[in-house]
């Protein structure tokens, strides 16, 4: 049974060691530098998330649930974790979580507004383009487990290359590891890596072209490694705008 790349405990979290995507994705250096920041809620759920303003973060509904509160967690140079205070949530209206799980299109995109402004550089959000074809390249990045099962493997931002498969549209996207092609373990989201960025290259840099929703095993199968499976933001976009001119931000120039 395929499963959401959902959330583990906050003690594991802060008990990982020096080692986020599966497959031995490499480590990106200085993770304080980068738009992506991990979420922790009170229920004790961890996903990832991308700074889009100053104050303002994206990721997945699935990682907002109703009534918990949030924090995002920076690691400081000693790895002892600082908890950022989130003032606001925002989900989509239209999302629906039995749809989700179902790894059936719906609008598993979420906003998160902090109580502070926090000194990275915001990441763009892509240019409406062209629908995606079958074998294109996505950049991933997220602070998940490198192994399913292990909680100490998460807690450091990495990056993987993953391509597109199947009959890519602007309702859902899945991605492989173009050296697996899903037909065995490989690089992919797992457990944490909900609400991950997926970029693509433009001139001017990195994109964001959607957001981690679910994972598969190699072949379908429960687990990571296999597929990855995507919320594109396209249809999202006007809600995302309007949802952070009422949260008092602004996205994108």
């Amino acid at each position: 049974m395929r499963r959401p790349a959902l959330a583990f405990t906050l003690v594991l979290l802060l008990s990982a060691p020096a080692l986020a995507l599966v497959g031995g994705a490499p480590e990106i250096p200085d993770a304080r530098t980068q738009p992506e920041v991990m979420l922790v809620g009170s229920g004790g759920n961890f996903c990832t998330g991308t700074v889009i303003a100053r104050d303002l973060v994206l990721t997945a509904a699935h990682c907002i649930n109703p009534g918990d509160h949030y924090k995002l967690v920076e690691m400081g140079p000693d790895r002892q974790p600082v908890f950022l205070d989130v003032a606001q949530v925002a989900r989509h209206p239209q999302f629906n979580l039995k749809t989700m799980l179902a790894h059936r299109a719906t609008a598993d995109v979420a906003l998160l507004k902090l109580a502070a402004p926090l000194s990275r550089r915001p990441a763009p959000l892509l240019p409406s383009r062209a629908r995606v074809a079958p074998g294109e390249k996505f950049v991933v990045h997220g602070y998940g487990v490198t192994i399913r099962g292990e909680g100490n493997s998460a807690g450091r931002l990495r990056e993987a290359t993953l391509t597109a498969t199947g009959q890519p549209g602007n309702l859902q996207l899945r991605l492989v590891d173009p050296k697996t092609g899903g037909t065995r373990e490989g690089l992919g989201a797992c457990t944490g890596d909900s609400g991950s960025p997926v970029y693509q290259e433009t001139p001017s840099g990195l994109a964001i072209y959607g957001v981690m929703s679910w994972s598969t095993g190699a072949n379908n199968e429960a687990g990571c490694g296999g597929l990855t499976g995507v919320t594109p933001l396209e249809l999202y976009r006007g809600w995302i705008e309007e949802q952070a001119k009422r949260m008092g931000s602004a996205v994108g120039p």
